[in-house]
């Protein structure tokens, strides 16, 4: 594990630092805090919510709320779409090979074991076509707030952190598919993803095979070097733009819009793991790129926690619990019996110096899904009650990490 600590504690300071102050403002000025949110930036644009106006007429409309969800939180899925790539795609990928084989179960039934509690709960409500839609807010894992309890309860070198990572580096592979596919946004056009496809190959062919034929013979490869030299990133950048329309027109989330162009850039051939120290000397462009997107992606969740955290707290009701319990009791179930089952019954194994017991408090530890779990449940429901309430759950998953801390405690986890 490399010294990220710092870097993930300015990443957790600032998204808790905006959703706080999000539901400070929500509850003492809560007009002023939603025309904020709702203000409107560009009004007649070419991309952005479709508003109708009271004269019965409907235009696209830009607002802040649309700017930090649908475009800027695109550069934070471009970053978990990048370890989620190297993880797979590459030689020594974490998601690859036999070792992963135990996290990626344990991921399935941190998934599945949040879906069953949440569905369950809201037929016993007599609700669950009402809330049916909000299944998949309680499967994310925050990844920087998993880490960071994680690295609290079992020290920095335990194997249980390691293996955390890995089960949140597929919880995230497995959260982008559900936003693209079980969410769209309005009517779905897939001819527009020839679009994002097209962008990326040109960018893959501009910057990536073209230099290469044109050093056909030549050793030191010129052509190359000044190719990257000089184009840098933005071929990318702007095929990245092309992508992001892409998607939007084609009715899926945009904020996904950037990770087919990710393959695309220039990239190490070795994956040394998501926080390896050797990752952070790398200078291929797609580890460049990172490293200069992370201060921006820094304020961008501070901003996502400030226009999607501002809940009053009146609106907790059903749809609290659900997620709430789905995150709290469902997730840890999950992962403990699947990883059982794949480590016990299946014969995979868990890793060296790692327990059972560590698998149930490491359960406790991914149930924490703020971040991606707020941003679900600002695309699963509507603007109204009830996407207020399943917000709430999802804030209110922070208790998981007390949860972690005290069954850390009562099972005599040893840390490292």
């Amino acid at each position: 594990m490399y010294r990220v600590w710092k870097q993930l504690e300015e990443y957790s300071f600032l998204l808790i630092a905006g959703a706080v102050c999000a539901l400070i403002w929500a509850n003492i000025l809560p007009s002023s805090y939603h025309a904020l949110v709702d203000h409107p930036l560009w009004q007649g644009a070419p991309v952005g919510e479709v508003v109708t106006t009271p004269a019965g007429t409907s235009s696209r409309v830009v607002s802040i709320h649309f700017f930090v969800n649908d475009i800027l939180m695109a550069l934070f899925f471009a970053l978990a779409g990048k370890e989620v790539w190297e993880a797979v795609a590459l030689r020594n990928g974490a998601l690859r090979g036999k070792k992963a084989l135990t996290p990626l179960i344990a991921t399935a039934g941190g998934m599945l074991g949040p879906v069953v509690i949440y569905l369950s709960g809201a037929a016993m409500l007599g609700k669950i076509a009402v809330f049916a839609s909000g299944w998949a807010i309680p499967t994310a894992t925050d990844i920087a707030f998993s880490y960071l309890v994680g690295r609290f309860i079992f020290g920095g070198r335990h194997p249980a952190v390691t293996f955390l990572l890995l089960l949140a580096i597929a919880d995230d592979a497995a959260g982008l598919i559900i936003l693209a596919v079980f969410y769209p946004q309005g009517d779905l056009a897939p001819a527009w993803l020839l679009l994002s496809a097209g962008a990326a190959l040109c960018a893959y062919l501009v910057a990536n095979r073209m230099p290469r034929m044109l050093d056909a013979g030549r050793p030191e490869r010129p052509v190359t070097t000044a190719w990257r030299k000089h184009l840098s990133f933005w071929p990318f950048a702007l095929a990245g733009a092309i992508s992001w329309y892409g998607f939007h027109q084609a009715g899926i989330h945009p904020a996904l819009g950037l990770l087919p162009v990710i393959p695309a850039i220039p990239h190490s051939d070795i994956e040394f793991g998501m926080f390896a120290e050797d990752e952070t000397r790398q200078t291929d462009l797609l580890n460049v790129i990172e490293h200069a997107l992370k201060g921006p992606v820094q304020i961008v969740l501070f901003l996502f926690g400030l226009v999607n955290a501002g809940v009053e707290f009146s609106a907790i009701g059903e749809p609290t619990l659900l997620v709430a319990a789905g995150l709290i009791i469902g997730k840890p179930l999950g992962i403990a019996c699947l990883g059982w089952i794949a480590a016990r019954v299946l014969g995979f194994g868990l890793p060296a110096g790692m327990n059972f017991r560590d698998l149930v408090v490491l359960g406790c530890v991914a149930a924490i899904g703020f971040t991606v779990s707020l941003f679900v449940a600002g695309v699963a429901f509507p603007a109204g009650d009830i996407q207020d309430a399943a917000k709430m759950g999802a804030v209110f998953s922070f208790a998981a990490a007390i949860i972690a801390i005290m069954a850390g405690r009562a099972l005599s986890v040893t840390r490292i």
